[in-house]
């Protein structure tokens, strides 16, 4: 199999999924007890207004029609009206997306990094007190559920001792003009230390297994040997020999994490209340608001999809015994 022909059946593969998942979501929302009419309408209202109302959120069509129309409207991007906004949901999920991407960027940058670091050293000392220690500090906070642990510092860093924020993107009064000022002053980065924190804390411990797994397979090879046999530093050995090898397989699974890693994090800004995507799907589900549902887990959904996209396109790039197997 060619590497052209690959890539197009790795790319229909991801196409097909985006349809399926599509139609779970259609589904699902439907399925779900309680009146969506009532999301759109007020006791107050005349009947002949919530039939109005009815007619121009099309929930009075059949199903396979109304399936029809949100298909046809997704692939142009059109998302539909929000029940509760009455705005385009296009717009409202990307302004959303764009607070969870940032935070799903900063996240991504420092539990890699962490986590990196954490299984370098951890398998360069294998077997020492070193080791056990971060191997602890790593699969501690691995195994602690991050509500749990997003609550506790909500607790003493924000309601005992007043260090950070008790939650929001900036504090109220806060006006900005443009993108830079929203997203690069003090008051943005106070609000979003402590949740990267809490995230970068749970995430980290994928990365560090893998690179330390990665790093003790590399330093039983002929050239670590060959290095030290040099008279290189321990230092030099650990970080430009054998880190630099074991490396690759946490680059190739980094497009895997990042999908992987957006359940944890809609569960951190529903708990620091941070005006993404995940808060907007609670309130969303809660007020039976079927296109921002729908519109938020679509727009996740085809994040994960592109991400695990990339990731097949590298390794087939990386490893041509995928492309012609």
């Amino acid at each position: 199999m060619s590497k052209q022909r690959y890539f197009f059946r790795r790319a229909v593969h991801s196409l097909i999924t985006l349809w399926v998942l599509m139609t779970i979501l259609f589904c699902l929302f439907r399925l779900l007890p309680g009146d969506p009419v009532a999301a759109v309408s007020s006791p107050e209202m005349s009947a002949e207004v919530k039939r109005d109302l009815i007619q121009r959120f099309e929930l009075d069509k059949p199903l396979y029609v109304q399936y029809v129309g949100f298909f046809r409207g997704t692939l142009r991007g059109d998302l539909g009206i929000s029940f509760a906004y009455q705005r385009p949901v296009f717009g409202i999920v990307l302004a959303r997306a764009s607070n969870t991407l940032i935070l799903i960027i900063v996240v991504f940058i420092v539990s890699y990094s962490l986590g990196f670091l954490i299984g370098v050293i951890s398998a360069w000392k294998r077997g020492s007190r070193i080791d056990n220690v971060l191997l602890l500090f790593a699969l501690g906070f691995r195994s602690a559920p991050v509500l749990w642990t997003g609550m506790m510092a909500l607790y003493l860093l924000s309601y005992l001792w007043h260090v950070f924020p008790v939650g929001g993107i900036r504090s109220p009064g806060s006006v900005s003009t443009n993108f830079f000022e929203h997203f690069f002053n003090l008051d943005f980065l106070h609000h979003l230390f402590l949740p990267v924190v809490v995230s970068s804390l749970y995430f980290m411990g994928f990365p560090a297994l893998l690179t330390r797994s990665a790093m003790l397979e590399v330093m039983g090879e002929d050239f670590i040997e060959l290095a030290r046999a040099k008279g290189l530093k321990e230092v030099a050995v650990m970080f430009k020999h054998a880190a630099r090898n074991a490396i690759l397989p946490a680059v190739t699974a980094a497009a895997v994490f990042i999908g992987w890693a957006f359940g944890g994090i809609l569960t951190v800004e529903y708990v620091f209340s941070w005006p993404g995507l995940g808060t907007e799907m609670v309130y969303a589900v809660g007020y039976r608001d079927y296109p921002l549902a729908q519109g938020c887990f679509i727009f996740i959904g085809l994040l994960i999809i592109a991400a695990n996209l990339v990731a097949d396109f590298i390794y087939g790039y990386l490893d041509p015994r995928i492309v012609y197997q």
